[in-house]
């Protein structure tokens, strides 16, 4: 396996490394809004694909918007306008394997919202790990304005984020939120005043968990998310299974010698 991710050159993707371990992915459509397209569709199932399976030294990513009118304004509407049945259902197949790809990678994703994010867009942010925004961004579930429902796991993972009856409000009123707003409900963790305050937030807060045990941060992920699935102490044993099996890496021998040598630990996700 690669020591390095090598950075895939997409059509509808930026992507840069910010340091040794932090990926920054940027949606790269600012002229259409980010909207997602079916080739973006394409290279976002290609990126989480690619990072679930040979993450090599990547340890976490920071997924924004380009430019500073939104962090994704959905999918593409001009492209699905005069769509048969047959595409528009084919194309949805493509974003919901991305959108399952993107809540199930194994690297923490952290989403930097630098501009509104409706639709697909919000759905996005909430797939990822947790959500940064700037206190200008608006989220929204807006497919019922145009007689559909959200299809990117938005019933869910909102559901999950903010609770069944403010789910219900944002789904049933198609009607934005404001990022303060939306910070208290709970569908993002902060809220910055600028732009550059969010990325360098964003980034910081990267920097931190690619600090930590890289296979820690990743059973600790599993435990999370398949544990609230289930009842608690269904949920308490897929966590000491996921425990166990950090047990025997170097990474754990590492992080303890390190705390008794007073030095920062120099984990290699073994």
């Amino acid at each position: 396996m690669s020591t390095t991710f090598p950075l895939p050159a997409y059509d509808t993707l930026a992507l840069e490394l910010h340091g040794e371990h932090t990926l920054i992915a940027r949606l790269n459509r600012p002229q259409a809004l980010n909207a997602i397209t079916t080739r973006m569709g394409h290279d976002l199932l290609d990126l989480w694909t690619r990072l679930t399976v040979a993450p090599a030294n990547i340890r976490c990513v920071v997924l924004t918007g380009a430019g500073e009118r939104a962090f994704c304004a959905g999918g593409d509407l001009k492209e699905r306008n005069g769509m048969t049945n047959e595409a528009w259902q084919a194309q949805h197949e493509l974003f919901e394997r991305g959108f399952m790809a993107l809540i199930e990678c194994v690297v923490p994703v952290i989403a930097a919202v630098n501009g509104h994010a409706y639709g697909g867009g919000c759905e996005t942010a909430l797939a990822c790990d947790f959500a940064f925004a700037v206190r200008d961004a608006r989220f929204a579930l807006s497919e019922t304005r145009l007689g559909i429902m959200p299809g990117g796991a938005g019933t869910q993972t909102l559901a999950r984020a903010v609770g069944e009856r403010r789910a219900k409000q944002m789904i049933y009123t198609a009607q934005p939120i404001s990022a303060d707003q939306a910070c208290a409900w709970g569908l993002v963790n902060q809220v910055f005043d600028t732009r550059e305050e969010l990325l360098a937030a964003a980034l910081a807060t990267a920097e931190t968990i690619a600090g930590n045990g890289p296979l820690s941060i990743r059973q600790a992920k599993k435990s999370i998310h398949y544990g609230l699935q289930t009842d608690i102490l269904t949920g308490y044993r897929f966590e000491i299974e996921a425990y166990n099996r950090l047990v025997t890496t170097e990474d754990r021998l590492e992080g303890v010698r390190a705390f008794n040598e007073k030095r920062k630990p120099v984990f290699k996700a073994r």
